[in-house]
């Protein structure tokens, strides 16, 4: 499928955190694409499953799309008739067109930031925002444009690592993210209702995946267990939530 062009982004950019090398790379690997996408996708949908139903036929909009791995995964799981992908990374439309390519709905390409999304009004029936809220300096400013394009009734998936996992070393050493806003999953959710949007508790899961924990999943492997939940610090938050109308 051809998209149409990309747009512009906005002449005064955002703050911006550039990837490091390791992570772009890291973005290729069957590791991400298996065990951080998929999983978080096939976790967004046990938390609502009649989204497929709601969003079939209607548009999405990919935020942080990256190598685009996401984009074919949407379409074959909402059934949409077109998908928008932003991302800031300068070559950002080279870095996915393979994945546009093998997407089999119109996907339109913006490279642009968040915090200034060139989409109208109640225009968007789902927004993915997949590992994407943590790169972002002014989160807030990002889910206020979230709120504005997506329609009365409209759903935002949320997959997001938390401050404990983005603070972690090997994070620190491998990746780049700008620290000082990074938030525990109580504040993100926190977050998410001030910019308006409708949370119910069923519509939240906080997975504790291996690769997530500090020590690579290395105490499970070795049969000493996990900390149960309410005794650790989350490190994943994903969560499907509602703009009322």
């Amino acid at each position: 499928m051809n998209s149409l062009p990309a747009s512009s982004a906005a002449t005064t950019a955002p703050a911006f955190v550039p990837e490091t090398r390791f992570g772009l790379w890291f973005l290729s690997t069957p590791t991400w694409r298996v065990h951080v996408l998929q999983r978080a996708l096939n976790d967004l949908q046990r938390l609502a499953p009649d989204l497929p139903e709601r969003v079939n036929g209607g548009v999405v909009l990919d935020i942080g799309t990256g190598q685009g791995h996401s984009l074919p995964e949407l379409a074959e799981r909402l059934r949409p008739s077109e998908i928008h992908a932003l991302d800031p990374e300068p070559d950002f439309a080279a870095r996915c067109d393979t994945m546009r390519q093998a997407t089999p709905v119109p996907v339109t390409l913006h490279h642009a930031h968040a915090e200034h999304i060139p989409l109208p009004d109640a225009s968007v029936d789902l927004v993915l925002c997949h590992q994407t809220l943590h790169h972002i300096v002014d989160q807030a400013a990002a889910l206020t444009e979230v709120f504005r394009v997506l329609k009365p009734g409209g759903h935002l998936l949320l997959a997001e690592s938390t401050r404990a996992y983005i603070h972690s070393w090997v994070i620190r050493l491998l990746f780049r993210h700008p620290m000082h806003v990074q938030r525990s999953a109580p504040e993100f959710l926190a977050m998410l209702r001030e910019a308006g949007f409708e949370v119910k508790p069923e519509h939240i899961s906080t997975p504790y995946l291996w690769w997530s924990r500090s020590d690579l999943g290395a105490r499970e492997w070795l049969g000493l267990g996990v900390p149960a939940p309410g005794k650790r610090e989350e490190t994943l938050l994903n969560c499907v939530a509602r703009k009322p109308g």
